[in-house]
């Protein structure tokens, strides 16, 4: 007795505590949002760039995100479509004079960059100045860098500079080792999903995408940095074959960058620019403040509205939060989109490898509707592939970059057989009662036997010959033309044009445009869809979510790892996912 009134003592006291912690963050959400000062941009001003922080699609504004995240003092996370839009306003302010980029390494996928890239270069036609700076070139930054009309970088500073590589990781020994099979029912020679579980090293299909997609990623990058700097392609990849950047005098030599200064000489060049004394303060803006300077180039206010309906992560059933498109969530968005008559057209920003095949399917019906009654348009971010691909097939149009991973039509089924752990390696028999021959057909305690896998296989293939279809009637292309180049293939956004996967080349504010002058408008707003969640409901998921940032900060960058086995755990029936993570650097 005295150790239950001990539990409910402690429990009642933990709810007390828990409501008291809630109701003093509610509070200071309210007292945040009231108190809020707008920054100010005096005149002779520098924009201040440094994109430090993660850059997504669009970013959480909830301002507790942070303080809950497990680690309060990290960079708040950018979102492209803010970052896009004040680039655009800081263009036609007359108090900012130029930009400054205090780069390092962005934690950012290449096409976003080159959606930043493309926003810098149009803010150039200006006549407004922008330069760069580092300690580190990453190649990343490096690419953003050279939008810049002068480079610097500290004396003793790093720059890497030496072509792109795709590293994929293999757990099959490992797997072995714990007494561990997985079952892999796929169509398709290229859908190699599940290589990292089944072999030891890539296959000769998956060798051949990798090296056919990032080497178009990597002939954009180059592409873009020769028309910059003047320099030939030939030269660049010479000079990424030769590492002839250990000694940084050849960095200026060679005209990759403009001169090698210390950050304090940095300040005194942007003073002279700018005809500011040098015992005086340069004034400047940081980028992710300037977000909330009211923009003085007010359109004239439109009911007419844009929808922008913002898919970002693995596709998933249920209704999942921002950083998953769950299938709920996503539909939801889509037919709020079509249902409201002061939308006249939609643009569906997709950034995902895939992930469920129903999930898919749930948010292409809805798509598919939209498509039939305003002008619709898909624009893929850093990747849209396999389920990711599936849910824009519907669009009129479809927009990528160069560098945009897209394709890997097909269908894979995966499900481990632990047999053999749970019996050899730990001891653990398992017994069943079932009614019918092949009623635990789904359990991972036994492997799948011949007729089921038949079964499976059939379902596999009926599902790869209706994404094919799907595909082939969206896009008006015969089957048998969709089908050889699907196969669970990855294609770059380049190949993609000349395949007819997309339409066009552009990024997310081409696409608004693209998606304004479908519907014959002028003047619009731009609505954000799914609408982000209250505060409030925010700060209660993220309390739930805190265990999995805690686990994130601690493993640092093995956190893939864990990350890729617990998409694996939610992975329900057939998949149409992408076979890796891309991470260039």
């Amino acid at each position: 007795m005295k150790n239950f009134l001990s539990s409910l003592l402690a429990t009642i006291i933990g709810i007390l505590v828990m409501t008291i912690v809630v109701v003093l963050i509610f509070v200071g959400i309210i007292a945040a949002s009231t108190s809020k000062k707008v920054p100010e941009v005096k005149e002779n001003s520098i924009l201040l760039a440094k994109f430090i922080g993660p850059i997504a699609d669009r970013a959480d504004d909830n301002p507790f995100s942070k303080f809950l995240s497990g680690n309060p003092f990290s960079e708040d996370m950018m979102g492209l479509n803010q970052i896009l839009k004040d680039l655009k306003k800081a263009k036609g302010d007359e108090n900012i004079k130029g930009i400054f980029l205090n780069l390092r390494n962005i934690p950012a996928g290449i096409t976003i960059l080159g959606e930043i890239r493309d926003a810098l270069l149009d803010f150039k036609e200006s006549g407004k100045f922008i330069y760069a700076y580092a300690d580190v070139y990453t190649q990343k930054s490096y690419y953003l860098a050279t939008v810049a009309d002068s480079i610097f970088m500290t004396p003793e500073g790093v720059f890497l500079f030496a072509g792109l590589s795709a590293e994929a990781t293999f757990y099959k020994n490992a797997l072995d080792k714990l007494g561990i099979e997985m079952q892999v029912i796929k169509h398709g020679s290229y859908k190699s999903a599940s290589e990292s579980f089944t072999r030891e090293s890539l296959s000769d299909e998956n060798r051949e995408q990798i090296k056919g997609y990032v080497g178009s990623i990597w002939e954009k990058m180059v592409s873009d940095i020769s028309k910059s700097r003047n320099i030939s392609v030939d030269k660049l990849n010479n000079y990424a074959d030769d590492l002839i950047f250990n000694e940084t005098e050849k960095l200026v030599e060679t005209g990759m960058i403009d001169g090698l200064i210390y950050y304090d000489e940095m300040l005194t060049l942007m003073k002279e620019k700018m005809g500011v004394d040098e015992e005086d303060d340069l004034e400047a803006i940081k980028l992710n403040k300037y977000k909330d300077v009211p923009n003085k180039e007010k359109k004239e206010f439109s009911r007419d509205k844009i929808a922008v309906v913002y898919a970002m992560g693995m596709v998933i059933d249920g209704n999942m939060g921002e950083g998953y498109i769950g299938s709920e969530r996503i539909a939801k968005a889509l037919r709020k989109a079509r249902r409201d008559k002061s939308v006249k057209a939609i643009v569906f920003r997709v950034n995902s490898g895939g992930g469920s095949v129903i999930a898919s399917d749930v948010i292409y019906r809805e798509a598919m509707l939209a498509a039939k009654e305003k002008p619709f348009v898909a624009s893929m971010g850093n990747v849209a592939a396999s389920g990711g691909y599936y849910i824009v097939a519907p669009a009129d149009t479809i927009m990528a970059s160069p560098s945009t991973i897209t394709g890997s039509i097909g269908v894979i089924f995966n499900m481990p057989n632990m047999k053999k752990l749970m019996n050899e390696k730990l001891g653990v028999t398992t017994d069943v009662v079932k009614t019918n021959r092949h009623a635990d057909m789904y359990t991972i305690f036994d492997p799948l036997d011949a007729q089921e896998r038949v079964f499976i296989q059939k379902s596999v293939d009926d599902t790869y010959k209706n994404f094919v279809g799907l595909v082939s009637e969206n896009r008006g292309i015969p089957y048998e033309d969709v089908d050889a180049m699907a196969g669970g293939r990855v294609w770059s956004g380049k190949d993609a044009l000349e395949l007819g996967l997309i339409d066009m080349f552009g990024g997310l504010e081409k696409s608004i445009e693209v998606a304004a002058e479908m519907a014959g408008l002028d003047n619009y707003r731009v609505q954000s869809l799914p609408i982000l969640e209250d505060p409030l409901t925010m700060i209660m998921k993220e309390l739930s979510g805190t265990k999995a940032k805690i686990i994130k900060k601690e493993l640092g960058d093995q956190y893939l790892h864990y990350k890729k086995v617990q998409e694996i755990r939610e992975m329900r029936g057939l998949q149409a996912i992408i076979p890796y993570d891309i991470e260039l650097y």
